[in-house]
């Protein structure tokens, strides 16, 4: 069921989750990119999925303060906060971006971390010459979709992003209410690019997260995010990596059922006992009923 909060609607389940898996989508969808992820997790694993700025349904950013990963993170963490459990999280491209941005404000309450190419571009920026090409490529990206954007070509910045990510002429077969929707989205992009590529969090940061992470990819993946990809995959000390076949950057839209299936293998083996969550309960969070929320309106 979609839920409103003051700040950010989500899909949540019908009661408080036991082991929450918070799913974070990708730029320019929303909370409903992971239902068949819902449908593919069994008890008691239950998604929660939130929606960013600008999503489809959802107010814009502010514009009153400038924009970063942290204040995509904030509503999130405050969500996590109230529910003052452990839980698992899953993220795709700039959702998984945020997602290790919120990994590393509460590791000690994170379960399990799964990111399917992950659009950590800060990384490569901060890699410097080894990988000045990549870094370069995505660069190119976001500057041309800030162009479309500052010059009113919202519709052809719209489809050169989404060419990009999903392949020459993927655009020309959306649904015209797809186009329409991306369209109208598309003055966040130029935010979710600048907050991902401005992020200061060394690569070595990363080191001090303990818990199981699962790095997903498509063989088709764009250099950028495959060098993502690999880098954090050096870095995480406890890290398994999966390349999915003919899978591009949209592999868990594209090639959803074995993206989804990998997924809750994964999230089912890393379950924690009921007695482990009583243990490690968060501390000094503000305990709150998900399902007390008023519903949308």
């Amino acid at each position: 069921m979609t839920i409103q909060s003051d700040k950010i609607p989500f899909l949540l389940p019908d009661s408080d989750p036991t082991q929450p898996v918070v799913a974070l989508h990708c730029s320019g969808a929303d909370g409903r990119q992971w239902r068949a992820l819902s449908e593919a997790l069994e008890p008691p694993l239950q998604l929660i999925a939130p929606a960013f700025y600008g999503a489809a349904g959802h107010r814009g950013w502010s514009g009153d303060r400038p924009f970063s990963l942290a204040e995509e993170a904030r509503p999130i963490l405050e969500l996590i906060d109230a529910m003052a459990i452990p839980f698992h999280m899953v993220g795709h491209s700039y959702g998984g971006g945020v997602a290790l941005y919120i990994a590393l404000q509460r590791p000690q309450a994170v379960s399990s971390l799964t990111l399917y190419e992950p659009s950590a571009f800060h990384l490569l920026r901060l890699a410097g010459a080894t990988e000045a090409e990549t870094f370069a490529e995505i660069k190119a990206v976001a500057d041309a979709t800030a162009r479309g954007l500052a010059t009113g070509d919202y519709r052809g910045a719209a489809e050169a992003f989404v060419d990009y990510w999903s392949g020459p002429g993927a655009w020309a077969t959306l649904r015209p209410s797809l186009r329409s929707g991306l369209t109208q989205w598309l003055p966040k992009a130029p935010l979710d690019f600048h907050a991902l590529i401005e992020e200061t969090t060394p690569l070595e940061a990363y080191q001090a997260l303990e818990f199981p992470v699962s790095i997903l990819r498509g063989s088709l993946a764009p250099a950028p995010t495959a060098a993502v990809a690999r880098l954090l995959a050096g870095a995480l000390p406890n890290c398994e990596t999966k390349v999915f076949a003919n899978a591009g950057h949209m592999g868990p839209i594209s090639h959803a059922e074995i993206v989804n299936r990998h997924v809750a293998d994964f999230l089912r083996t890393n379950q924690k006992p009921k007695a482990f969550l009583q243990r490690t309960a968060v501390p000094n969070a503000s305990r709150s009923s998900l399902s007390n929320r008023e519903p949308k309106k």
